[in-house]
């Protein structure tokens, strides 16, 4: 008997991985997060499958619901929104099942800032602006923020930041971020990224929260940093005509001349 930890992806039911899909199908038991979890995924599960809703539950619940299943020698599709390698809650499950001897195995999904991006049609690492990307949060009910990882720091690299449920603070991030980005920094704020009702609301730090109003407070990620705008950056090397690559070597001197032949 396994734990399949699975990352359902960021809403469309149709991102999710193969692999998710097929280890959904073989297991008997589904524990997923209902407030996150597109109930289409479901239909991939067993039609005699028990399938618990786990939005409601406690740790000890989901735990004695999987140890339940563990005595009868079933596996469980534990299905979590996005990818679960952040802010899944999948650590202090792994610690229990570890605990309890339970196997497991973690399948990756699509993180919903690669969601966002591509309902934004957009690179977030563009030559000369942006090389890097921080996932971040602010500090809300359930989790505190170690001391130095705080939007200022973060902003003070220049780097590209995808901001996790922090939209109800919006006016915060905007005020921790403006000195370092400039007021005029492009930001999009993306609601329910690849579901039916999502939304998209771009503007600069300066605006942002006026033009978010009341409408969006939960479920919507921020994405902030000069990338955004999608211009004034430099164009890659990688394509570049006279860019010496392993595929492509641009002189017998080359180091990678002889490779490029089939030689040692």
């Amino acid at each position: 008997m396994t734990v399949h930890f699975i990352g359902a992806g960021p809403g469309a039911p149709d991102l999710l991985t193969l692999r998710g899909r097929d280890i959904i199908a073989s297991c008997p038991v589904c524990l997923y997060a209902g407030s996150l979890v597109p109930e289409a995924i479901l239909g991939h599960c067993p039609k005699d499958a028990k399938i618990v809703n786990t939005a409601a539950m406690s740790l000890d619940d989901i735990i004695a619901e999987i140890k339940a299943a563990h005595d009868a020698g079933q596996d469980v599709a534990r299905l979590h929104s996005g990818d679960l390698s952040v802010w899944s809650a999948m650590g202090e499950q792994l610690r229990r099942l570890k605990a309890l001897n339970i196997p497991v195995s973690v399948t990756p999904g699509v993180p919903s800032f690669a969601a966002a991006a591509a309902a934004l049609g957009a690179e977030l690492t563009l030559p000369g602006l942006a090389q890097s990307v921080v996932l971040t949060r602010t500090p809300g009910r359930a989790s505190s923020m170690p001391e130095g990882e705080t939007l200022t720091n973060f902003a003070a690299t220049g780097a590209t930041l995808a901001i996790h449920l922090s939209v109800q603070n919006i006016d915060k991030v905007v005020a921790d971020l403006t000195p370092a980005y400039g007021a005029d920094c492009p930001v999009a704020v993306v609601y329910r990224a690849s579901w039916p009702d999502q939304q998209i609301v771009r503007a600069t730090l300066s605006d942002i929260a006026a033009k978010l109003g009341e409408g969006i407070t939960r479920t919507a990620l921020i994405l902030v940093g000069p990338a955004l705008a999608g211009e004034g950056f430099d164009e890659s090397c990688l394509y570049a005509v006279d860019y010496d690559r392993r595929y492509r070597p641009q002189s017998a001197e080359s180091p990678w001349a002889s490779w490029s032949h089939g030689d040692d």
